[in-house]
C-alpha cells in the first residue's frame, strides 16, 4: 500500500551546523482486529502484511491452529463515518465449526507481558490452549533440531541484511524464521516486535505450514513473555533473541520444552533453557572452574 515510510521535516544538528531536511520515518497506524464482525483487538502496527498479521495473532490467541480454520479476512468498507475505507480495520472470518474461545479472559490473563501477578495462570493458560508440543518426536523418525553455536552466531547479521525498511529508517523490529541448516526462510519488520512474529506466523499459517516444528524464531531486542508464547502457540522448538529474555519467558520455556536463546550477540550466546537442541561441544560444555 506504500505506507510503509512516511517522509516528515526534520531539524539536523551536526558538529554546530544547523540544516533543514526530510527525513524517512517509520509509519506507525492502529490496526483494529475484528473476528466474525464483532470488535476484538487493537494493535498499533506498521502498515503491510495486515492479513497475515491478524491470522498471527489468532493463532497465539489459539483461535486459529490450520489454514482451514480461517474462511477469509478482508478490509472493512465504511470502517469511518463517511464510509470510506482506511485500510485500519481488518474482520476475519472462521470456518464455520470452528470453535472460538473466551478470547477476552484469556488475554486478561496471559497476554499483558507487564502483569506482575498472574504468571503461573499465564504459564497454565498457554501450556493448556497450545495445540502442538513443543518436543524432538513430532515428525515421526526425523531426528531432534539441534543446531551449533557457529551456526547460531550467524543468524543475526542474516536478519540485518535483510531488513530493508530498516536501512531507511532505523525504526523497525524484525522477526525472521530460519530452517535448522540456516536458510533463511522469511523475515518481516514491524513498529512492534510483537507484530512482525504475528506477520511470520500468519504467513505460515495462509501457507498451511504449522506447525513450525524444525524452525528457529529469531527477534531483534528482547525475548518477552509474549514472544515466547507466540513461539509455542505456532509449534517453534526454539526461540533466539540478540538482547535479553525476562523470568517469566524462561519460566515458559522451561515448561513447554522451549529452546530459548537470549545475549545473541558475535560469537557469544546465554542459553536459558532447552539447551539439549544446542550442538555443543563436550569440553566446552564443562566448566567448573
Amino acid at each position: 500500500m506504500g505506507r510503509v515510510t512516511e517522509r516528515r521535516k526534520v531539524i539536523r544538528i551536526r558538529d554546530g551546523v544547523v540544516s533543514s531536511r526530510p527525513d524517512t520515518l517509520v509509519a506507525e497506524e492502529p490496526l483494529e482486529i475484528r473476528l466474525n464482525g464483532k470488535p476484538l483487538a487493537i494493535t498499533m502496527r506498521t502498515p503491510g502484511d495486515d492479513f497475515a498479521l491478524a491470522a498471527g495473532f489468532l493463532v497465539s490467541e489459539g483461535v486459529l491452529a490450520e489454514q482451514s480454520d480461517l474462511q477469509n479476512i478482508v478490509y472493512c468498507a465504511g470502517a469511518t463515518a463517511d464510509g470510506s475505507n482506511t485500510y485500519n480495520v481488518v474482520d476475519v472470518r472462521t470456518a464455520p465449526g470452528v470453535v472460538i474461545p473466551d478470547i477476552t479472559l484469556e488475554r486478561n490473563v496471559y497476554t499483558t507481558s507487564s502483569c506482575g501477578l498472574c504468571g503461573k495462570a499465564s504459564l497454565d493458560a498457554v501450556r493448556t490452549t497450545a495445540r502442538w508440543a513443543i518436543d524432538d518426536t513430532h515428525g515421526g523418525d526425523a531426528p531432534p533440531v539441534r543446531l551449533g553455536p557457529e551456526l547460531l552466531a550467524s543468524l543475526p547479521d542474516r536478519l540485518r541484511a535483510a531488513q530493508r525498511v530498516f536501512d531507511r529508517t532505523g525504526g523497525l523490529h524484525a522477526a525472521a524464521l530460519f530452517s535448522e541448516d540456516g536458510e533463511l526462510l522469511d523475515v518481516r519488520e514491524d513498529v512492534g516486535r510483537h507484530n512482525a512474529v504475528d506477520k511470520l506466523v500468519g504467513r505460515a499459517l495462509q501457507s498451511g505450514s504449522l506447525p513450525l516444528s524444525r524452525a528457529v524464531l529469531l527477534v531483534s531486542g528482547r525475548a518477552s513473555f509474549e514472544l515466547a508464547q507466540k513461539a509455542v502457540m505456532a509449534g517453534i522448538p526454539m526461540l533466539a533473541a540478540v538482547s535479553a529474555p525476562s523470568s517469566l519467558a524462561v519460566d515458559l520455556a522451561a515448561e513447554t520444552g522451549l529452546t530459548l536463546v537470549g545475549f545473541l550477540r558475535g560469537a557469544s550466546m546465554n542459553v536459558y533453557a532447552g539447551e539439549h537442541r544446542i550442538a555443543l561441544r563436550a569440553a566446552a560444555a564443562v566448566d567448573q572452574g
